[in-house]
């Protein structure tokens, strides 16, 4: 089965109006990509500093936990398009990662 996205292209900068604007306008689209029977679902959120970190982990362990045994992972950032790109190859073709956030380093 293949594994679903959901592409999100910008939050607020504020890590608790980031969560906030994710489970507001996000989380039901995630949940849609889920019920579809994917095997798994990648999020990509934009890129943010480390002090978002905490609420992404939450996000992928908690929907994980929920959609078992369905995989669940976050992916925070996408420069170089190719390293996002890597990272989405790479979790399509690893069935024993799930609920984890991985942030990409950004490359200006």
């Amino acid at each position: 089965m293949a594994q679903a996205e959901l592409r999100i292209d910008a939050l607020p900068e504020a890590p608790i109006d980031a969560s906030a604007a994710f489970h507001c306008t996000h989380l039901e689209r995630a949940r849609e990509r889920l019920s579809t029977g994917a095997a798994a679902l990648a999020i990509v959120l934009p890129h943010a500093p480390t002090d978002h970190d905490d609420w992404r982990r939450a996000l992928a362990r908690d929907l994980a936990r929920a959609h078992a045994p369905q995989r669940v992972n976050v992916v925070g950032g996408g420069s170089p398009p190719e390293a996002l790109a890597a990272m989405l190859e790479y979790l399509m073709d690893a069935p024993g990662i799930t609920g984890q956030y991985l942030p990409l380093h950004e490359q200006d």
